[in-house]
């Protein structure tokens, strides 16, 4: 996975985005047949479809009026980045330190998930997660730890109910709308068994210094062999865009 901030141009807009790409495009199956082939696709062109909006000359008098002011235009929007551990050991106890955030990148939803042997291999659905049967997650943003207690998971047993009530209620929390999870509670260990831990409630001592954020996490078992982890972390980002210069400047 490689990310890139830009700084683009269009029709003398400044827009600032960043990228991510990563292609594994390790498998084409026949219909029908268990044959594969490997194959490369190469991207030669990206269309960007935005909006052009035409103001009135009551309205573009206004706007030019206040560029020549040149105060300076708040943005607001949410950074999503994805840290991978490539191969856990297999033991039922693990630490991972995923990264140091300064004080302009606090975390404010944390995803874990787990893959078994599906990383680059043709007969395995890439799209898919894997439970390894884990009993308990826990987040550490320095001393201070989420969720406050134990989950106590027995997956084997049937006993995910919390997870996925963490899963299912991202959407409140997240997009500040009804609970309508897209996979119910039969299909979510299938599918993805991902760990939604919500760390949007932070004392000011976190928001006074860097944060070490640090994963523990247990299993009933020692973790499969050929597993890898994946960290997904949510935090805000506000930024200052200066029309005249043309200047970016982060303030969250």
């Amino acid at each position: 996975m490689q990310a890139d901030l830009t700084l683009q141009r269009l029709n003398g807009l400044t827009i600032m985005a960043t990228l991510t790409y990563q292609f594994h495009l390790t498998q084409v199956a026949v219909a029908g047949q268990n044959v594969y082939e490997d194959y490369q696709v190469e991207i030669t062109k990206i269309e960007w479809l935005m909006p052009y909006v035409v103001l009135s000359d009551k309205h573009k008098i206004k706007l030019l009026n206040h560029l020549e002011k040149d105060r300076p235009i708040t943005m607001s929007f949410c950074s999503w980045e994805l840290y991978e551990y490539p191969l856990l050991p297999s033991k039922s106890k693990h630490v991972w330190t995923v990264k140091t955030a300064n004080q302009l990148e606090k975390p404010r939803f944390v995803i874990l998930g787990f893959q078994t042997n599906r990383k680059g291999r043709k007969t395995a659905n890439a799209s898919r997660f894997d439970h390894c049967n884990i009993s308990n997650v826990t987040l550490f943003l320095n001393s201070q730890h989420y969720p406050y207690g134990n989950l106590n998971l027995n997956i084997t047993n049937n006993q995910y109910a919390l997870l996925y009530d963490m899963y299912a209620n991202f959407q409140n929390a997240y997009y500040n709308k009804e609970v309508e999870p897209m996979l119910k509670k039969a299909d979510y260990l299938s599918y993805a068994p991902l760990i939604v831990i919500d760390c949007s409630k932070q004392n000011e001592s976190l928001k006074q210094a860097s944060v070490d954020v640090r994963l523990e996490f247990e299993a009933r078992a020692n973790i499969p062999v050929g597993t890898s982890a994946y960290c997904l972390i949510l935090h805000d980002r506000i930024v200052e865009y200066n029309p005249m210069s043309g200047d970016v400047k982060k303030i969250v």
